[in-house]
């Protein structure tokens, strides 16, 4: 039987990917992510966790009289915020899971 040593290799393999993933999984959780909107007068920045890090507001965009736009350019620096971080995850986990066509990854 010799399946059994290429079955032992192939599960240290699947390992040490695992260990890879958690480690990318981890250093992307430590990346910032930046969108901005209304020229640069609003900044999000997310984490690669999909986390809101900070919001940055230029003071002249701070209108008390139009309350709409703001929070719409905070709505569209927020969404490429994350789809920039959307992007490098899926550049970064793409990497373990080509050509695999596991479902439900990456």
């Amino acid at each position: 039987m010799r399946g059994g040593g290429n079955m032992q290799g192939m599960m240290k393999q699947m390992q040490k990917m695992q260990k890879q993933m958690a480690e990318a999984q981890e250093e992307l959780g430590t990346m910032q992510f930046e969108g901005t909107t209304g020229g640069g007068m609003v900044k999000v920045i997310v984490s690669g966790h999909k986390e809101v890090l900070d919001v940055v507001l230029d003071e002249a965009v701070v209108d008390p009289e139009d309350i709409d736009t703001l929070q719409d350019l905070i709505v569209v620096a927020t969404n490429e915020a994350f789809k920039k971080a959307d992007e490098h995850a899926n550049a970064t986990m793409g990497k373990f899971t080509k050509g695999l066509n596991l479902p439900g990854m990456f």
